[in-house]
């Protein structure tokens, strides 16, 4: 390498350095948006080729069935099919399973649930395929079903999955239970002796959906090399691929996969859809293959929120200081497992909520049923837990004759607070500070109609819109919740995020090229990388390659883990980039100036400078035309499991908080609730991007409020089969029902993080939903402990 000085600089003729705008704190564009909000963003229902065929799905129309013959040969007869399969077509492994290998790629013999996939079709136009998939002749055996846990456990009930080989199957007691976790700490029997007030309630919580508005979708190419090219709308490429390639029979790297754009996630792509059966169709017919799911395939091709029955036992002190819990979560994993062990652990160990208490007895378990499959979503099982710790806690003030907050301060965990599983929780945990700020939120002003002699506007009342009233009967209530959620997975997973980054002169500056297999889904990866690159590098042109997997595993966007853990990888990857070009710029300029061996050197605004803002050269002449790479695995402090027996361990790597309040009014003549504020104050650690933190935020809670009064897949509980796959009649918040949500953002650095930072996705979906079912509460005096809350449960009719 020649040695020259800088271009345009001397040693006595240095100038100051400025700090790289667009970094991290800042409250940057997403270069997403735009295009998003205006139609032209192209999502993975876009996909083309020019060749391609369509691929469809045939289900079952039953929950439970043996399939005693199937015929084919009407679809192989329709005029443009090109390809029929079932389970007997399949060239390799026939199950899958994030956890547990129990999903079959089609019907092997027996359904286990409504809209399981018996059989695959290829035509050269979608109408043809769903034709011909319905000219396919199958005959079924209905067989029982099982729809909770007295129909899965009882003597004789049918095994859904038997000879099980799963690592929990010698730990449960029935075949039929996934996963069972006890949590046992203390002496809860001392602590009831010495309780002044005993409360027990029993709740319930509706099967939720993720919503996700982009369908399940994705493009399969047959590749020359026998491999296949799938671009898929996912949260998780990896883990795809370690599921998809056996079953085509195939290694690895002949299967490669490149993200799609992706229209929501929430946990609903974290199971496979229809990857598998697309990359199989494409195989099989040596052409392209797309599948776009309609929205009724959608509710019946990814699973949902666990429905789940919680009985809570608390005891506490006549001065409010909380004795002891003791809680059996039971949880419906549906037909499959899925990510039910997962969902499980965290239930347990979350199940007590942010309060500190020395005495717990806690049981969680899920179950297989007959039911819709469930897995991953938004709080991963940590919102059913908070939903009825919440409602005991309001309950155990109203027994004390307290203030519900101030019962709730008295008993809030802080830093050095040890979790039910004995964890010591190790960082900032303002659960008191939160409460306090949501409660001095100032309070929306009261409505028209509650003023003397002021008009009313209808149209602001519960169901005004539709000129249900004029006011009759509309009481006002105020509820709080406070909520813990984990970040990151946790039980001794192996998390962790690869990143490789690249900086290169391009003309007259510098360009950082970002690679990860990160999936963006919505919640804004590819700005917050983005920003990361110019902080740690300087430069204000960042290049984020698509996601693929060229590149490592970057884990799953869920778990509100992708900031802290791909985000932990690409700042790395960053450090170790500045460290290459610094040892490049000492070698060719360190001779020039004593400050490349003596200061702190920074990179920032192009250039490398010192501490004290010196600048020493840009980093194109240090670059030279060379580009400096680097590639790194990045993993959080290690965890490990729960127990199996005292669900004791460092089970998780950081906690997350959140508090809200919510102010509803309930028209209890008609059952109609209007939310008409939703306030939350949550602890971020650092907020990277404050405007994506705050969407983040008020994301979550709409989601809770969607819970809370309106959503819910209902199932019959006789036949198992979903009555509502469509969004006529699964609701979910439009703008109309989305109240104002002021958010109070505390910033306490976690100092085991990046930056400090904390997950930030999940933890408004806990409380947001226990706070709007506390405020309806404390407007109409009713117990209410089934979510969501419906018109008859207001009126009793």
């Amino acid at each position: 390498m020649r040695e020259s000085t800088p271009t345009g600089l001397t040693p006595a003729g240095l100038t100051q350095g400025s700090r790289t705008p667009g970094g991290i704190g800042e409250s940057t564009l997403r270069p997403d948006g735009t295009l998003k909000v205006t139609g032209e963003f192209a999502y993975a229902s876009d996909l083309w080729h020019e060749d391609m065929l369509w691929g469809f799905t045939l289900r079952s129309p039953h929950a439970h069935a043996r399939i005693r013959s199937l015929d084919v040969s009407g679809a192989l007869a329709t005029p443009g099919v090109h390809a029929v399969m079932t389970h007997d077509d399949l060239p390799a492994a026939t199950r899958y399973g994030l956890e547990i290998k129990d999903t079959p790629v089609l019907a092997d013999g027996v359904v286990r649930h409504h809209g399981e996939p018996v059989a695959l079709v290829a035509a050269d136009h979608p109408e043809t395929a769903r034709r011909a998939a319905a000219r396919i002749r199958v005959d079924y055996e209905q067989l029982p079903v099982v729809t909770d846990e007295k129909s899965a456990t009882a003597p004789g009930a049918p095994v859904l999955h038997p000879g099980r080989t799963d690592l929990h199957a010698r730990h449960v007691p029935h075949p039929n239970v996934v996963h069972r976790q006890p949590v046992v700490r203390g002496d809860v029997a001392a602590a009831r002796a010495r309780a002044d007030v005993v409360v027990t309630g029993e709740y319930e919580m509706g099967m939720q959906d993720q919503a996700f508005l982009g369908p399940e979708s994705g493009l399969a190419v047959p590749a020359e090399d026998g491999g296949v090219d799938l671009y898929i709308a996912t949260q998780w490429l990896h883990a795809d691929l370690r599921q998809i390639a056996p079953v085509l029979g195939l290694p690895e790297d002949k299967v490669r996969m490149t993200l799609s754009g992706v229209g929501g996630a929430f946990g609903g792509r974290e199971d496979l859809s229809m990857q598998a059966h697309a990359c199989l169709l494409a195989l099989r017919t040596g052409r392209p293959v797309k599948i776009v799911y309609n929205r009724f395939e959608s509710f019946f091709g990814h699973v949902h929120r666990h429905p789940a029955r919680l009985a809570y036992e608390h005891g506490a002190t006549r001065d409010g200081r909380l004795l002891y819990v003791t809680c059996r979560i039971v949880l419906d994993g549906g037909a499959y497992a899925s990510s039910s062990p997962a969902v499980v652990g965290n239930a347990a160990s979350l199940s007590v909520g942010p309060y500190v208490v020395d005495n717990v007895d806690i049981e969680a378990l899920a179950l297989y049923t007959n039911n819709p499959p469930c897995g991953a979503m938004r709080g991963f099982g940590a919102v059913q837990a908070c939903f009825a710790y919440e409602a005991q806690m309001d309950r155990l003030a109203a027994a004390l004759g307290m203030d519900p907050v101030e019962f709730r301060r008295r008993n809030a965990m802080s830093r050095g607070s040890v979790m039910p599983t004995g964890q010591v929780v190790d960082a900032p945990a303002p659960v008191a500070e939160l409460l306090r700020r949501v409660k001095a939120m100032p309070l929306p002003p009261p409505r028209q109609w509650e003023s003397a002699g002021g008009p009313v506007d209808v149209r602001a009342l519960p169901g005004g819109l539709s000129n249900t009233t004029h006011g009759e009967g509309v009481v006002r209530g105020v509820g709080y919740a406070v909520g813990i959620k984990n970040v990151g997975f946790s039980e001794g997973f192996d998390d962790y995020s690869t990143a490789r980054v690249r900086l290169e002169a391009a003309g007259s500056e510098a360009v950082a090229t970002v690679h990860t297999a990160m999936a963006e889904v919505g919640q804004g990866g590819v700005t917050v990388h983005a920003q990361i690159a110019r902080t740690e590098l300087g430069v204000s042109r960042v290049t984020i390659e698509p996601a693929d997997t060229r590149v490592g595993s970057a884990g799953s966007t869920s778990a509100s883990r992708q900031t802290y853990v791909t985000g932990g990888a690409v700042k790395n990857a960053c450090e170790a980039v500045r460290e290459k070009v610094l040892e490049r710029g000492r070698a060719r300029f360190g001779t020039y100036h004593p400050a490349w061996a003596t200061a702190e050197l920074l990179l920032e605004g192009g250039k490398v400078v010192t501490d004290g803002g010196e600048v020493l050269a840009s980093l194109v002449d240090v670059l030279e035309g060379e580009p400096v790479e680097a590639e790194v695995e990045w993993r959080h402090r290690p965890t490990e499991p729960f127990d199996l027996r005292t669900g004791q361990g460092f089970g998780h790597v950081q906690y997350s908080f959140a508090a809200h309040r919510a102010v509803v009014e309930v028209d209890t003549e008609l059952g109609l609730v209007k939310v008409v504020e939703l306030a939350c104050a949550q602890d971020v650690g650092k907020a990277l991007n404050p405007l994506s933190v705050t969407g983040q935020i008020q994301g979550g809670t709409t989601q809770g409020l969607g819970l809370a009064v309106m959503e819910e897949i209902a199932v019959d509980p006789v036949t198992a089969k979903v009555r509502n796959p469509s969004f006529t009649d699964y609701l979910i918040p439009t703008i109309l029902d989305t109240p104002a949500i002021p958010v109070d953002v505390l910033e306490l650095a976690d100092e085991h993080a990046p930056y400090g930072l904390r997950g930030v996705g999940e933890a408004p979906t806990l409380s947001s939903t226990p706070a709007v079912v506390a405020a309806i509460r404390q407007a109409t005096g009713l117990a209410l402990t089934r979510v969501p809350v419906r018109p008859e449960h207001l009126t009793g009719t």
